[in-house]
């Protein structure tokens, strides 16, 4: 079973695609990794050997991920409410950030819609 940064590759994938069930690997930067660690990227993890295997989580080690990358886009959101910015804003009201429209759609950042008026008895 190989375990990358503290995650379960599934082992009946490629190992290309099973990087990037890691959080902060996706399809480029598993196949960069997978480059320079000189593994081939279509064998399937179940059949990585255990050098090939260290090499990647070597490789995995030089780039931020999972717990680390989570730490940092949190503080980097709580920065931008703790100076008042327009994102900042967005964010602790529960809003669209990006600037979609919000008079329609925008359901899953906003919530469930509110019934029509006060409730009758």
């Amino acid at each position: 079973m190989a375990r990358i940064a503290g995650v379960d590759l599934p082992q009946n994938k490629q190992v290309w695609v099973g990087l990037t069930y890691i959080h902060g690997i996706g399809r480029t930067v598993s196949r960069k990794i997978l480059a320079e660690a000189s593994v081939d990227e279509t064998v399937k993890v179940k059949d990585l050997t255990e050098d090939e295997a260290r090499k990647i989580r070597k490789m995995v080690d030089t780039v931020r991920v999972e717990g680390d990358l989570r730490k940092e886009v949190a503080q980097n959101i709580r920065r931008l409410m703790e100076i008042g910015s327009y994102r900042g804003v967005r964010h602790r009201r529960g809003l669209p950030v990006n600037g979609q429209r919000t008079h329609t759609n925008a359901r899953t950042r906003k919530g469930p819609r509110r019934g029509p008026g006060p409730k009758k008895r």
